[in-house]
């Protein structure tokens, strides 16, 4: 019996435990969603919470609202947009550099004029004598072609009109632009060197005296060696005018080449130095490194561009250093160059100013001077307008059609 009443406990107890379990459950179980309202479709659609743009993610696509005839009425429903995508940062393609001195020549003509067409008119006269042959020189001279080469090329000139008897127009133009030519030297390789040998990047220095455009020409150089699918890093070592730094990487961002600056005032060996290591660490085609404008007349600061060459070459030797002349200083800018070629070893001319000059002549006489063949110059404001210097496009701009 006492059996039989311990089991009925236990059971009565068993039952009660379940019983509480199902009455919790039931407790938290969720409850139903409430039945869709109808939409009203004289109501405005709502304003989108200030919060749910910012969290949308920008890859995902937005949802706006847009209405459909339905048979009930118009009822909204979403409609996905394509996500909105930031347009890059504009990056300029400089000009190729194939053919653009031909594309500037009428620029460069404007310097036929004095020797050109001075020459031309000169040679078709009727009868060439002694004084006609002085004019002839004189407009060399002018023209700052120089005098040893003013008196080989009037030489030859006489030569070869005594010999050719009959002077058309045609035969003098052709006789002037071969002898021309000879001047200024076809067989001589111009191009910069940026590619060495065995290792990257090429090193080019850029050198000349204060108000040549020497930072403006670094700045278009980089231009130049991008258009020929190059990478750049630019050094600002010129660390004594305050926006030198500033100007350098404004050319540069334009074209998306990096720039290495230091502060104001300080040692420009230490930031050309600095340029070549991130040269070397981004694994860049070319640095280019701009230097201060200089008196040549300053031995102190001479020797300090000698400083920075020297610093540079704890890296690698440089391939170029370019000597950045005012073609409209003509002769007096012999007188820098020769001192800039002593200190720094000069490989190459850059010749600014060219258009609008009657100086053109200023190309056969640095050349003669230095040794080192013109390899660029610059005929104009614009960001694609200094060019590769082609002998033939050159002379065939200053003799005119």
């Amino acid at each position: 019996m006492e059996t039989v009443i311990l089991a009925v406990v236990i059971a009565v107890v068993v039952l009660g435990a379940l019983g509480g379990l199902i009455v919790g459950s039931r407790r938290h179980k969720p409850l139903p969603p409430p039945p869709p309202k109808t939409p009203d479709i004289t109501a405005p659609p709502a304003e989108p919470h200030v919060g749910d743009e910012a969290e949308t993610p920008r890859d995902e696509p937005r949802r706006t609202i847009e209405e459909v005839d339905l048979p009930g009425g118009p009822a909204p429903v979403a409609v996905e947009e394509p996500p909105v995508v930031e347009a890059p940062v504009g990056i300029e393609i400089p000009e190729p550099t194939a053919g653009r001195l031909i594309r500037l020549r009428a620029r460069l003509s404007r310097s036929q004029n004095a020797l050109g067409k001075g020459l031309l008119t000169l040679l078709s006269r009727e009868h060439l004598d002694e004084d006609t042959w002085e004019e002839i020189e004189d407009t060399l001279l002018t023209a700052d072609v120089g005098v040893q080469p003013t008196q080989e090329l009037v030489e030859r000139l006489r030569e070869r009109v005594r010999v050719l008897g009959t002077r058309t127009p045609v035969e003098l133009r052709g006789l002037l632009r071969e002898e021309l030519l000879n001047l200024v030297g076809t067989d001589v390789d111009r191009a910069v060197r940026t590619e060495p040998e065995g290792r990257r990047p090429g090193i080019v220095m850029v050198v000349g005296v204060n108000g040549t455009g020497k930072t403006t020409t670094t700045g278009k150089l980089a231009r130049v060696l991008v258009a020929d699918g190059r990478t750049v890093v630019l050094g600002a070592a010129d660390t004594f005018r305050a926006a030198a730094a500033d100007q350098l990487q404004t050319w540069g961002e334009r074209v998306g080449a990096h720039t290495v600056r230091g502060p104001e005032a300080g040692d420009p060996a230490s930031v050309a130095f600095d340029a070549v290591k991130e040269g070397k660490e981004m694994g860049v085609d070319v640095v280019l490194i701009d230097t201060a404008g200089r008196l040549h007349t300053k031995t102190g600061l001479m020797d300090e561009l000698g400083k920075v060459k020297r610093v540079v070459e704890k890296h690698a030797p440089l391939d170029e250093v370019l000597l950045v002349l005012d073609a409209t200083t003509g002769q007096n800018g012999l007188v820098q160059a020769r001192v800039f070629a002593e200190v720094v070893n000069i490989t190459g001319i850059v010749l600014t100013k060219l258009d609008g000059t009657a100086k053109g002549g200023i190309v056969v006489a640095v050349q003669r001077e230095l040794g080192v063949p013109v390899k660029l110059i610059g005929l104009g404001e614009g960001a694609d307008d200094l060019a590769p210097f082609e002998p033939e496009a050159f002379v065939d701009a200053l003799i005119g059609d």
